[in-house]
């Protein structure tokens, strides 16, 4: 913080020719194959690579949905301009997280002991003369995912749950659709426990979000004001109704809703890197009325922010790309969303390897702190109240009797002497002749 960091050599860039590269020299394409090419044994950084993968012929494709967002913004060339510089930098940033990680993989299992020994509350930052007493804990942090269909939610569940079970065989808890143009996708709350066994935390499988943003304003609101229950069947205003008979004839079969609701402390936000790549690199005009903008809406929704502080986003199906390419989605989602994308924006590609489970725990660990940092206050007159001994409460029985009392006995006092001058008559008639004499 406020000082030069030393980075090590394989991240060295040189700063005086960022002025001399134009990010059109970023230009990446998504290969057609799905195959990483080898890396070459002399080479010892992700950067590296990423940076060998340029075309000699770049495409300007992907640079003009850029300019075409940067317009709106920031008229001035010099704006433009300072903006790729910007880009740039972020790139190189979002390039570096993954070598990060790759010399960070030995702390692996010091990493994952943290989470699995997390308990809600244990991150609480205390402040204002707070501490964990003064907040409601839940029994369980419950972290609620979200996603258009085919992101790769129930994929991400599955992926999250054998991590911390420690086997790439192990039955898969969430359902997947095979094909997510034709499968059914999930239309039911699914809870589920990380670790399965456990109860500190739990990841929650929702339905699908629609280009309908009142459709999805609607059902986010009530996920996030009324909390979700496992089990529960999500209907939307828009289905018609042989799928909501359908629907309904499988909830009969279930039979079982659970009567908890439990409270939502934080979001995920799920994408799939493949469609936003293929967003990015198709007609500029898609950002007016497409997918993108539909996304900048359900993504700023304000039931989906924590005070200040906006859902957190994975990018799946990264095994199907180049690190370029997933590096490029997380910086355009960074300034599509406004978030920071080598902090908040995290990929989570469907590979077992330390370095996407390094990343799994990084973006766990960001959502379990920043859930117990917004946890609610108690309520201070009930706290109150509730420490008032049983002393305190018959002390001020007897104040409340004795005051009781003497009123009661003022009001006796005040009724007697109305009687008593009701009682007491002059016979004015008999007593007249003491005038007359």
């Amino acid at each position: 913080m406020g000082g030069d960091r030393a980075m090590p050599s394989s991240l060295c860039f040189d700063e005086e020719s960022f002025d001399d590269i134009e990010l059109s020299e970023l230009s990446f394409s998504l290969d057609p194959t799905f195959n990483r090419r080898e890396s070459k044994p002399d080479s010892c950084s992700i950067i590296d690579d990423a940076i060998e993968e340029v075309d000699e012929t770049p495409s300007r494709e992907h640079e003009l949905v850029y300019e075409e967002l940067e317009r709106r913004i920031s008229p001035n060339l010099l704006e433009i301009q300072a903006n790729k510089k910007r880009r740039f930098n972020t790139y190189r940033d979002v390039l570096k997280t993954y070598d990060h990680l790759l010399q960070g993989s030995q702390s692996l299992k010091k990493e994952k002991g943290k989470i699995l020994s997390y308990s809600p509350g244990r991150w609480v930052e205390k402040v204002g003369g707070l501490n964990l007493s003064n907040y409601d804990v839940p029994d369980t942090t419950t972290l609620l995912l979200i996603g258009p269909k085919g992101s790769g939610k129930s994929s991400l569940i599955n992926r999250i749950s054998k991590f911390f079970e420690d086997g790439i065989f192990a039955c898969e808890r969430a359902q997947v659709s095979y094909d997510s143009s034709t499968g059914d996708g999930t239309f039911f709350l699914h809870e589920y426990m990380i670790p399965r066994n456990s109860s500190s935390f739990c990841l929650y499988d929702t339905r699908s979000l629609l280009d309908n943003s009142s459709d999805n304003y609607e059902m986010l609101k009530n996920w996030i004001t009324n909390g979700v229950r496992h089990g529960e069947l999500i209907l939307r205003p828009s289905d018609d109704s042989s799928l909501r008979t359908r629907l309904k004839h499988k909830a009969r079969k279930s039979r079982y809703v659970s009567s908890r609701a439990r409270m939502v402390n934080f979001v995920i936000f799920v994408v799939n890197g493949v469609e936003v790549l293929r967003l990015m690199e198709g007609n500029c005009d898609t950002l007016e009325g497409g997918k993108f903008k539909q996304m900048t809406t359900t993504f700023n929704c304000p039931y989906l922010s924590f005070k200040d502080d906006k859902p957190v986003v994975v990018v799946t199906h990264g095994d199907l790309l180049s690190i370029a390419d997933r590096a490029r989605i997380r910086v355009y989602l960074g300034q599509l969303l406004g978030i920071p994308p080598a902090k908040q924006i995290f990929d989570i590609p469907e590979s077992f390897d330390p370095v996407t489970g390094l990343m799994i725990v990084n973006m766990l660990r960001y959502c379990l702190e920043h859930a117990d940092k917004n946890l609610p206050h108690k309520n201070w007159l009930v706290k109150k109240v509730c420490k008032i001994s049983i002393s305190t409460w018959i002390y001020i029985f007897v104040i409340l009797s004795m005051a009781i009392l003497s009123i009661y006995m003022q009001y006796l006092h005040i009724g007697r002497s109305v009687k008593s001058k009701e009682k007491f008559h002059v016979d004015w008639h008999n007593i007249r002749h003491l005038w007359l004499e």
